[in-house]
């Protein structure tokens, strides 16, 4: 494999732009930065998904998220130190060349491409079932359309309007969740009116703690993954900041308070207030049925309010990741060349090739409405944790090297470094092994499983054609 010997500079130059420069904008500010690492957390992972995951765990879910929390933590800390210290718009998948090789950033780089390309595909048939509930009659192709035209419209403009559409976006979801772990927690200590404090019965009673034991406690962890994925988007956009190092250090920083309060916070607020077998946990979702037992008027068409912003801010979020990551493979020479132009310091045509798929999902939502989600989600269900694995090898690597060649650009660093790291590395491996072991979420690992060898493979066969046209257009020694 070929490996760079010495550490790159801070901003890799990318051809075929002079050295030293950057074709892309800096139009983000710190307080667009912050907000996209709030909000990032928030999505509706949470607000839908951890009613599968409640249903199987029981009480115990808090456990679970709290397990998968602690592993994600770990991973934005690498990714932190690594992205502070060589701060660059194709973040892990930089990262990944300079430690493994080439093979490894073409590979996690366009892995994580389809994850977000996929992801934005089923954003925007997610949001089109809300918008066919409050406007029946109307099709579901139709709000995909709407939505992708607007969201890939905004990118082709300034990174700007990014950075504003996620700065309100995130505001707007950090209040709903503030405001529900506020009531939640004043409903728990009995101070709410109209409610008394349930104690700890739902969390002890019908089954105990685990009532589903070790196996549903195995669900949950499972689907807690999933919701955690998304946060590895602002390292990429970091690199379009004015400050990246100061950017992506302070977001990183306050990843661990984030996922505490809000993803453990909540779980435990709702298994507190209500039976976890309790069927509107799974009907209406976990925090709709939380605020119907509230007394919250109108608490589905609210959380419907929420979601549907959680899934348009995903949107908007996945076509920048996904573009800046294609940006950085092709201008590295690990894809399609004429993805690689720049007009008005963004990469239009990036843009316009990773919005491609969710354009294609309004035929494919029209011809299988009732089975493309399902099938979407198969494609991608354990790519978050191939990519999290590169991460932790690439950091394992690159930190033995900025400690011996730049031990002053370590402005972030890894808690416990080397065990964290390795014990990191396990969690992914392991999470894995249970996937595989798991009936439902088997397929999901053959599909990633199947991505990763073919992507691994075409790496692998570019990175020795680049190394032996190298040794070919090298001047023969004089004599």
């Amino acid at each position: 494999m070929s490996q760079n010997s010495t550490l790159a500079p801070p901003e890799r130059p990318q051809a075929p732009h002079p050295a030293g420069t950057s074709p892309l904008g800096n139009g983000l500010k710190q307080r667009h930065l912050s907000m996209i690492a709030l909000g990032g957390v928030i999505g509706a992972g949470l607000f839908v998904g951890s009613g599968a995951g409640i249903a199987a765990a029981g009480p115990s879910i808090v456990l679970a998220y709290a397990a998968s929390g602690l592993l994600v933590m770990f991973v934005m800390r690498m990714l932190g130190e690594m992205s502070a210290a060589n701060p660059a718009s194709g973040s892990f998948s930089v990262h990944a060349d300079r430690a493994i090789g080439p093979w490894a950033g073409f590979t996690a780089g366009w892995m994580f491409w389809t994850l977000l390309c996929v992801g934005v595909a089923i954003e925007a048939i997610g949001a089109a079932h809300i918008m066919t509930g409050w406007f029946p009659g109307t099709p579901s192709w139709m709000w995909v359309l709407v939505f992708m035209a607007f969201f890939c419209g905004s990118n082709l403009a300034a990174v700007s309007n990014f950075g504003e559409f996620e700065f309100w976006f995130a505001a707007l979801k950090i209040g709903a969740i503030a405001l529900f772990l506020g009531l939640g927690t004043l409903a728990v200590l009995g101070l709410l009116p109209g409610t008394a404090s349930p104690g700890s019965a739902n969390l002890l009673h019908d089954g105990g703690f685990l009532p589903n034991g070790i196996d549903g406690l195995l669900v949950g962890l499972l689907a807690s993954v999933v919701a955690y994925g998304g946060l590895e988007t602002v390292t990429i956009a970091a690199a379009e900041s004015a400050d990246p190092v100061k950017g992506v250090a302070k977001a990183v920083k306050t990843t661990m308070w984030r996922i505490a309060i809000v993803y453990v916070g909540s779980m435990l607020v709702i298994v507190t207030l209500l039976p976890w077998n309790d069927p509107a946990v799974t009907g209406q979702g976990p925090y709709a049925a939380t605020l119907d037992h509230l007394g919250i008027p109108a608490a589905g068409q609210i959380m419907n309010v929420v979601i549907l912003i959680a899934l348009l801010s995903a949107m908007n979020a996945n076509i920048y990741g996904s573009s800046r990551m294609a940006y950085s493979l092709v201008s590295r020479g690990q894809g399609p060349k004429a993805l690689a132009k720049v007009s008005g310091r963004v990469p239009r045509r990036a843009v316009l090739a990773s919005s491609g798929f969710g354009f294609v999902t309004v035929l494919l939502s029209y011809w299988y409405p009732d089975t493309l989600f399902a099938w979407l989600l198969n494609m991608v269900g354990g790519v978050i944790l191939i990519v999290w694995g590169f991460i932790a090898v690439s950091q394992f690597v690159l930190r033995r090297r900025l400690e011996r060649e730049a031990p002053e650009r370590l402005v972030v660093k890894m808690w416990g470094f080397p065990y964290l790291t390795w014990v990191a590395l396990a969690g992914v491996v392991g999470v894995l092994v249970l996937m595989a072991l798991d009936g439902d979420t088997r397929v999901q690992v053959l599909f990633t499983g199947g991505l990763t060898v073919a992507l691994a493979a075409t790496g692998y066969v570019m990175q020795r054609r680049a190394q032996t046209r190298a040794v070919e257009d090298r001047p023969s020694p004089a004599g």
